[in-house]
C-alpha cells in the first residue's frame, strides 16, 4: 500500500516530466550534459510543485469566497 502513488503525486510526476522534456528539447546541443540534465530535472520538479501549490491556493481561496456569497 505504501508504494501506491497518490493522484496528486502522479500529476506532479507527469507535469514534471513534460516540463523537463520541453526544456531539454530547447537546450542547445552544446549545453546537453549530465550535470545540466540533473539541474533541469530538479528545477522542473521544484517549478511544478510551486505552480500546482499556487494554483491550489488560489482555487481554494476562490472557492471560499464563493461560499461566502451564498
Amino acid at each position: 500500500m505504501a508504494d501506491q502513488q497518490t493522484v496528486l503525486e502522479g500529476i506532479v510526476e507527469s507535469v514534471t516530466t513534460d516540463l523537463y522534456n520541453q526544456w531539454v528539447v530547447a537546450l542547445p546541443q552544446s549545453e546537453k550534459t549530465e550535470e545540466k540534465f540533473k539541474s533541469l530535472q530538479k528545477n522542473a520538479h521544484d517549478t511544478t510543485l510551486f505552480i500546482i501549490q499556487n494554483f491550489m491556493d488560489r482555487f481554494n481561496a476562490a472557492a471560499e469566497e464563493l461560499k461566502g456569497k451564498e
